[in-house]
């Protein structure tokens, strides 16, 4: 017997029924041996967090646009929340950590620079739209490996999916990983308002205080369990219907005070105007984009690749970018 058949064999044993275990699953669009120390859900951990777009998550925005501090949140440190959450969940409930895991960390892939100015921005220059979900999946299937991908299991594929928009995910795995990114942005980005000073502890609404806790840490507490103990005996992954009400009226709090807040967003106009001309500039000559991309002009649309190339910048890129294309350097006469 292999490691990995040890484990599948484990899991069997300690998961709960309604886990996604490691045997009969792992179809992968294009089949491939097993692994004799890793189940597939492990294999595919090591290959989302050994891949170049995982790598460049440390550079993209969360919600401040380029913040000065070493302590806000980037879209790595998001996803390594979202990550820690959802195991939590996972562990309680006797479900895989391992497929939560490959989820978690993929989830978020396929977000563009600036956050959600960003992928607003793209969307409304690409003809087709853009959806970071349907992004994420596109990069683990096509543009990972040099247009190889990671070849990923289906059970992971659908998880990063439908980690958000209407398609609820097929395992209760992705079920979890859907609320906890919802739980970690919440709460992280009413922790960086406040260290930016936008908001203070005092600003959050005392209905949501009396039911969460007053700090960070007690609200993430409250959530994870409210969580762990309403799903418990349930078929779905869900909260109470008195933590359901309260998340919805601080998610409402955070858009009316955070999300649309015009101090914190005093930058994101200019978003859409470098996005804008980034993509007009290729279109009008896709030869001038990189090599690994104008290799993918056989089989896409010109449109389709600079909108690729484009949502996998980090936001330093992209200004780099922007500047070498629009803005003069120096020179001087010798």
């Amino acid at each position: 017997m292999t490691i990995r058949e040890e484990r599948e064999s484990l899991e069997k044993a300690v998961l709960s029924p309604r886990a996604a275990f490691s045997t009969g699953a792992g179809d992968r669009r294009i089949p491939e041996e097993a692994c004799d120390i890793r189940t597939c859900f492990q294999r595919d951990i090591d290959r989302i967090v050994h891949s170049k777009s995982f790598r460049r998550l440390k550079h993209k925005t969360q919600v401040f646009l380029q913040p000065e501090g070493d302590h806000y949140r980037t879209r790595m440190t998001h996803t390594i929340e979202v990550a820690r959450i959802a195991r939590t969940i996972s562990r309680a409930l006797r479900l895989n950590e391992d497929l939560t895991e490959a989820i978690a960390f993929g989830h978020d892939l396929g977000h563009t620079p600036f956050g959600h100015a960003g992928e607003r921005a793209l969307a409304k220059i690409c003809s087709t739209g853009f959806e970071h979900n349907e992004q994420s999946l596109r990069v683990v299937d096509i543009l990972e490996r040099d247009g190889r991908g990671l070849n990923l299991c289906a059970e992971v594929r659908d998880g990063i999916l439908c980690h958000t928009g209407a398609k609820q995910p097929d395992t209760l795995e992705g079920k979890v990983v859907r609320m906890s990114d919802r739980i970690a942005y919440i709460n992280h980005d009413v922790d960086d308002a406040i260290r930016a000073g936008i908001l203070s502890e005092e600003d959050i609404p005392g209905e949501i205080v009396a039911v969460t806790g007053e700090s960070y840490g007690e609200r993430i507490d409250s959530i994870i369990k409210d969580v762990v103990f309403s799903s418990r005996d349930s078929d779905t992954i869900q909260m109470s219907s008195t933590m359901y009400f309260v998340m919805e009226s601080f998610r409402d709090f955070m858009f009316e005070r955070v999300y649309k807040n015009p101090v914190a967003k005093s930058e994101e106009s200019k978003v859409e105007g470098m996005f804008s001309m980034i993509f007009d500039y290729y279109i009008k000559d896709p030869s001038k984009l990189p090599e690994d991309y104008i290799s993918h002009l056989d089989r896409y649309s010109p449109e389709r690749v600079i909108c690729d190339y484009i949502a996998g910048m980090s936001d330093t890129y992209l200004v780099y970018t922007f500047n070498n294309l629009f803005i003069p350097g120096a020179w001087s006469v010798r």
